[in-house]
C-alpha cells in the first residue's frame, strides 16, 4: 500500500491524523515547505528535519524545464537528487502553466506553452504530468488540472470543471507510478460548480482530494467560504489538501474547515523579504527600531535564529544583504509554521481547538 490515511481526533469539523507513506509518517493537520526547484530556498534537509518538516513538495513545471526528469531519474530520483529521504508531494505543472497566459495555448489535450527560461515551445497533457512525476519518484501525485485566475467568467469555470475531470480520469488510467494519485476540485467561487467538480473527481475515487482555485486573485472573503463549501463535499475518511493557502489565519481558518494538509511559498519568500512571524505577531526586520534590539526575534521560538541571534544583529544581516540573513530567516519562519500545525493537532486532539481558534492572531 503506498499509502494510508487515519483520523485520531475531530473537534467540530477540525481533524487530526496521520497519513502514512512507504518513506514516512506525516501528522495532519501538516504544512509542506516548497521546494520548487528541488531544494526549499537558502536551507538544507538537515535543517528541515530540525524545523519540523515531515513532507516537501516539489514542482513539476520547474523540474520538467531544469533539470529534466530524465535528469532527475538517472541521478536516482527527486529524493536522492534532493538529499530528501522523506515523503515528497509533487503538484501537477498545471498551476505554472496556466498563469503563463500570454504564453500558452489550451485545449481538451493539455497544453502548449513557450519556456519562461528559454522561450522554447513545451506541451503538458496529463500524459507528460503522469511521465514527469512518476520519473520524479513522488510519493503523492497531483492530477493534471485546469486552474483558472479569477476573477474568470462563468463561461470559463464551466470549461474548467469540465477539463479537471476529463484530465482526472486520463491521470488515473495513465498512471503506473509507486506514489499516490489525488484528484483535484475546480469551480471557482461557484458553490455549484464545486459541487459538480466534486462529485465528478470524488467518483473517480483517489484516495486523496485537493481543492484547487483558491487564493488565485478572487475577492477578499471569498476564499474562507469556497473552502468550508468545497470540503465537506470529500469524503471524510481521504485526506484533504488544499493548494497553495499560507497566511497563518488562513490555515487555521481551513483546519477548522476540516482541511488536512498545506502548502505555500509565503514562509520563505517573506523571508528573504525580511518578513518575519512571530508569538507576538509579524515584525519587519527592516524597521529602524530594531537597530538596537537586543532580543531575541521570539522569545516563544526554540529555532536557531531565536536561539542565538538578536534582532539588532539580523536586521543588520538584512541590509547588508549577507546571504546567512535569508537562511537564519527561513529557518525561523519555517519553525513557526511548522510548530503552528502542530499547536493546532495538540488542540483537536485536547479538544480545544475552537478556543485556540478565538484566541489566534498572526498580525
Amino acid at each position: 500500500m503506498a499509502m494510508s490515511f487515519q483520523l485520531s481526533a475531530l473537534d467540530g469539523r477540525a481533524r487530526a491524523g496521520r497519513l502514512t507513506t512507504a518513506r514516512g509518517v506525516v501528522d495532519t493537520p501538516a504544512f509542506m515547505p516548497v521546494g520548487t526547484a528541488g531544494t526549499v530556498k537558502a536551507v538544507t534537509p538537515a535543517e528541515l528535519r530540525r524545523c519540523g518538516a515531515q513532507i516537501v513538495l516539489g514542482n513539476t513545471y520547474h523540474l520538467f524545464l531544469r533539470p529534466g526528469h530524465d535528469v532527475v531519474r538517472e541521478l536516482g530520483g527527486l529524493h536522492r537528487f534532493m538529499n530528501w529521504d522523506g515523503p515528497i508531494l509533487t503538484d501537477s505543472g498545471g498551476f505554472q502553466v496556466f498563469s503563463l497566459a500570454a504564453l500558452r495555448r489550451i485545449d481538451d489535450e493539455g497544453v502548449r506553452f513557450r519556456s519562461h527560461i528559454d522561450g522554447s515551445e513545451r506541451s503538458l497533457s496529463p500524459a507528460t504530468s503522469m511521465e514527469v512525476q512518476t520519473a520524479l519518484g513522488s510519493d503523492i501525485v497531483m492530477a493534471l488540472d485546469e486552474c483558472p485566475a479569477a476573477p474568470a467568467p462563468r463561461e470559463a469555470l464551466e470549461v474548467a470543471v469540465r477539463r479537471t475531470t476529463l484530465w482526472a480520469r486520463r491521470c488515473r488510467e495513465l498512471y503506473r507510478g509507486e506514489g499516490t494519485l489525488f484528484g483535484i476540485v475546480q469551480g471557482g467561487g461557484e458553490p455549484d460548480l464545486r459541487d459538480r467538480s466534486a462529485r465528478e473527481i470524488v467518483a473517480l475515487d483517489f484516495p486523496g482530494y485537493a481543492i484547487g482555485g483558491v487564493c488565485v486573485g478572487e475577492p477578499v472573503g471569498e476564499m474562507p467560504d469556497t473552502v468550508r463549501h468545497t470540503a465537506q463535499l470529500l469524503p471524510e475518511e481521504r485526506p484533504r489538501y488544499l493548494m497553495g493557502v499560507g497566511r497563518p489565519r488562513d490555515l487555521v481558518a481551513a483546519v477548522a474547515a476540516g482541511v488536512d494538509m498545506f502548502d505555500c511559498v509565503m514562509p520563505t519568500r517573506n523571508a528573504r523579504n525580511g518578513n518575519l512571524f512571530t508569538s507576538q505577531g509579524r515584525i519587519n526586520i527592516k524597521r529602524a527600531e530594531f537597530t538596537r534590539d537586543p532580543r531575541p526575534l521570539d522569545p516563544a521560538c526554540v529555532c536557531e535564529a531565536c536561539a542565538g541571534y538578536s534582532r539588532g544583529y539580523l536586521r543588520h544581516l538584512f541590509l547588508s544583504r549577507e546571504i546567512l540573513a535569508s537562511r537564519l530567516h527561513t529557518i525561523h519562519n519555517l519553525t513557526y509554521y511548522l510548530d503552528l500545525m502542530k499547536r493546532m493537532r495538540d488542540h483537536i486532539a485536547a479538544g480545544s481547538f475552537r478556543g485556540f481558534v478565538e484566541s489566534f492572531d498572526d498580525e
